[in-house]
């Protein structure tokens, strides 16, 4: 694990208590993975984590899904979860309104209105 979160091995006599809360996330991961699981569910792995972290932690998840590991994740940071992800599921009001590959849902209109915030394209426009 240390290897895989080579800043853990820095704070190894500290108290998990103590950690910022982006180790803190790194030691939660670890610590799941050590039990050698072959599917791990990573609630909002990115709240309340600095950008440069939830690239780091985000950057795992999808090495660990390279390596053959099943991840579920939940997340609402869409723009990074859809380009993270192989699959993808959009609920509304608690229902699944739409699914797809990640970069199916990253081209769809409703998607990139709703939880992008980017404008309709002009009829024709692939950009």
């Amino acid at each position: 694990m240390l290897a895989l979160f080579p800043k853990l091995a820095e704070r190894l006599a500290q108290a998990a208590g103590t950690l910022s809360g982006g180790e803190q996330q790194m030691l939660a991961i670890g610590r799941c993975l050590m039990g050698a699981p072959d599917l791990v569910m990573f609630d909002e792995p990115s709240l309340g984590l600095a950008p440069v972290v939830v690239q780091d932690v985000l950057a795992t998840i999808r090495d660990l899904n390279r390596d053959g590991l099943t991840c579920v994740l939940v997340e609402q940071n869409v723009a990074v979860s859809l380009k993270l992800a192989s699959r993808a599921y959009v609920l509304e009001n608690g229902r699944m309104t739409l699914s797809g590959s990640g970069a199916e849902l990253l081209a769809d209109e409703h998607v990139r209105m709703s939880y992008l915030g980017a404008k309709a394209r002009p009829h024709g426009s692939h950009n």
